[in-house]
């Protein structure tokens, strides 16, 4: 594994370290059931919708049909049981798509699960991320993609197994090669998506018309990071990353990139497996660590899960700790923070969506 290179320490004016407090917040759960919970998006209306990775199945490819992820990340099997839902105020929950590629991982790896990845909205058009498709995750005559969601169907629009494969970026790690991508987080700005992939380390723009470009080749500056989620804030994207296993900590940091000039700074440091980000209305930077101790995923980990927030002068403060395998993480138009907890590394069924009254 390669280390990543130092670069810039400014953020608005962010010391890359500060006051470290704690004001730990309250929070509900406001839905449970889910399978895997993964990135989360409010409609213009207000209507939260989730992603969710789903079951995996029991299909499978050989090397013969089409490059295989390595062991013992890979052979991967996959099936159809990832979907998107519309979790209402009072916690109910409805299926808005199902039926879609779900995949796991070779069981000695672990055994963990991907589907769709995230959710984003263009005006009122619903579009899903997938991300445990394509013939490398075990499902022959799929590929990883951006869709929109029309009346209950997922129509695609932009395939991005075929563009990756087209278009290798510079560094790619080939331990745990995936050739149809792993693609994590997706947001909109304007009239575009942008989604992230965290294997081969880039950043894509993928328009209405299913045009994709690519914004940056993230690691061929900063190696194999693992960049997982990401923002647009204030003219720039932020994103942050997960690094390697076994698990570091302090080894993950908020990234910044210039999408006018490609340059990427570090704007906030000493973090651990970064899967959520966010702002608030103040411009408090909100990260989520989905596990904070060192060594693997285990059940050891649970409950190490937390949110720190980042103030422009630098100070620091724990608003939630106890979190479980927390996997993605957003600001709703109240004022509230929405966390999918138990979003991997957990039994079928036990996802759950926490609502929080930040303090």
């Amino acid at each position: 594994m390669k280390f990543p290179v130092s670069f810039g320490l400014s953020f608005l004016g962010i010391l890359l370290s500060g006051p470290i407090g704690v004001s730990q917040s309250t929070y509900t759960i406001l839905a449970s059931g889910l399978e895997n919970p993964r990135g989360l998006a409010f409609s213009p209306q207000g209507v939260l919708y989730v992603a969710e990775a789903g079951t995996g199945g029991s299909t499978a490819t050989t090397d013969i049909q089409c490059m295989q992820v390595p062991f013992p990340v890979g052979p991967y099997t996959g099936g159809f049981t990832s979907r998107i839902s519309r979790i209402d105020a009072d916690g109910s929950r409805t299926t808005v798509v199902d039926g879609l590629p779900s995949d796991m991982t070779n069981p000695l790896s672990g055994g963990f699960l991907s589907g769709i990845a995230d959710v984003a909205f263009i005006g009122n058009r619903m579009y899903g991320l997938t991300s445990g498709s394509g013939c490398s995750h075990g499902r022959l005559g799929t590929f990883n993609e951006v869709f929109q969601v029309i009346d209950g169907n997922a129509v695609p629009i932009a395939n991005l197994s075929a563009f990756q494969q087209a278009n290798p970026v510079v560094d790619p790690e080939p331990d745990d090669f995936e050739p149809d991508g792993t693609w994590f987080s997706m947001v909109s700005h304007g009239d575009a998506l942008y989604a992230m992939e965290p294997n081969h380390g880039e950043l894509d723009k993928i328009t209405a018309k299913g045009e994709i470009t690519r914004i940056s080749d993230i690691s061929a500056s900063q190696g194999h990071i693992v960049p997982t989620t990401v923002v647009f804030h204030d003219g720039y994207f932020y994103f942050g990353n997960l690094w390697h296993f076994p698990i570091e900590p302090g080894s993950s940091n908020v990234y910044r990139l210039n999408p006018r000039t490609g340059e990427i700074t570090i704007v906030a440091s000493g973090f651990t497996t970064i899967e959520g980000i966010d702002f608030d209305r103040r411009g408090n930077l909100y990260v989520l660590e989905s596990m904070t101790l060192p060594g693997f995923p285990t059940p050891a980990e649970a409950e190490s899960g937390k949110i720190t927030r980042v103030s422009p002068s630098g100070d620091r403060d724990t608003v939630l700790a106890g979190l479980s395998f927390p996997s993605a993480m957003k600001f709703g138009p109240d004022g509230k923070l929405y966390i999918s907890n138990l979003g991997f590394a957990a039994p079928p069924g036990v996802g759950q969506i926490l609502r929080v009254d930040v303090q």
